[in-house]
């Protein structure tokens, strides 16, 4: 049953996700935006420490996320943008 659920989901985000994968970067204001805006690690992992001592581990909750795989392409196609077509250092968004 959970499985159907699932599939039924990941059907109707297809076209989503198909969308995204295709988006093409062409104009180095957008590229820098992107790479600003969309984070080179998960931001929500966390250690909680007291006193030196890890107390608690919060795991990187972004895979759950079903545009994660996207939104690193995108980030990955604008950085490579700004290297590659604007010869541009992106050491600053790394």
């Amino acid at each position: 049953m959970s499985y159907l659920i699932s599939s039924q989901i990941n059907d109707l985000l297809l076209p989503i996700k198909q969308w995204l994968e295709s988006l093409e970067i062409r104009q180095p204001k957008i590229a820098r935006l992107l790479c600003r805006i969309i984070p080179a690690s998960c931001p929500f992992e966390q250690e909680i420490k007291l006193f030196e001592c890890t107390i608690a581990y919060i795991p990187p909750l972004c895979k759950l996320n079903p545009f994660y795989e996207q939104i690193v392409a995108i980030r990955f196609k604008s950085l490579c943008y700004l290297a590659n077509e604007c010869n541009e250092d992106i050491t600053l968004y790394c």
